[in-house]
């Protein structure tokens, strides 16, 4: 048996590698120059066109609009995820008929334009007043805040149902094998042992929809609500000045920004038990 009686000696660190520019790397550098520079007007418009005055008086509107976006996104997310449950074990479902219901609600709810889902539910089912005043459910269909959190939690159930599908099926089939093994119920291998395992992967999907519903909810002011841009609008319809669109887009901007913070903080708590 042969074996080495000497060490190999401690070598420095390789130099690194210098990258040279090349057509792509310099694209991105203009991009990026083209865009500061861009920010940096739109800033300095702002400031020179500051009035104080329109800032008082349609500034606490904004505000009320923001809530008011809030409110909306916050109810439509919650009622979305308690609807995509059945709709989710419907898909899963080997029963022929609940499985091809589920498909075909998500399929229509996927497929067409939350717009046209708004409008439909909105607009189309006012043509069935005198039956909706029969059951006493008028005063729901007539307001447009209610009309608009129901189709965006018809919709946003929908997407819901899909991740939520996806994220039990991506779970692999060893889990319930040994959860069979030693002798669990289905019931308790599904919510012990599956569901937090499914939640996991789910948990980036799901931020990710609440984020596209904050800015699908700007689709309402259409329909009279008065949201964020609801408000928007109506200021811009009294002032004419551009600056409101450019708060209610700073207003989203921090919105999405904060959610992707909190959802990430979330979501390393969560998984720290993953990381090495």
């Amino acid at each position: 048996m042969s074996y080495s009686q000497d060490l190999i000696p401690p070598r420095p660190a390789p130099p690194a590698a210098y990258t040279r520019l090349n057509p792509a790397r310099v694209l991105g550098i203009v991009l990026l120059v083209i865009w500061a520079a861009l920010g940096v007007g739109l800033l300095a418009m702002m400031i020179t066109n500051w009035d104080q005055d329109k800032f008082v008086k349609y500034g606490p509107r904004l505000l009320d609009g923001l809530v008011t976006t809030l409110l909306i996104v916050a109810v439509s997310i919650v009622c979305g995820a308690v609807l995509s449950v059945p709709i989710a074990i419907g898909r899963m479902s080997k029963n022929r008929i609940a499985n091809v219901i589920t498909f075909a609600y998500v399929y229509v709810f996927r497929g067409t334009p939350l717009l046209a889902q708004v409008f439909m539910i909105y607009y189309g089912l006012g043509g069935f007043r005198d039956a909706f005043e029969q059951v006493d459910l008028w005063w729901f269909f007539r307001d447009a805040w209610y009309c608009g959190v129901l189709a965006l939690s018809l919709n946003t159930a929908a997407y819901q149902a899909e991740i939520l599908r996806g994220a039990i099926e991506s779970v692999p089939r060893g889990q319930r094998e040994g959860a069979a093994s030693l002798g669990l119920s289905s019931s308790v291998t599904f919510w012990k042992i599956i569901v937090p395992q499914a939640l996991i992967v789910a948990l980036r999907p799901y931020g990710n929809e609440i984020i596209l519903m904050v800015k699908a909810s700007a689709i309402l002011a259409i329909i009279t609500v008065l949201d964020l841009m609801g408000q928007t609008r109506y200021a811009f319809s009294r002032t004419f000045d551009y600056q409101a669109y450019l708060w209610a887009a700073i207003f989203y901007l921090a919105i999405v920004e904060t959610l992707r913070h909190v959802w990430a903080a979330i979501e390393k708590y969560l998984t720290r038990h993953l990381k090495r």
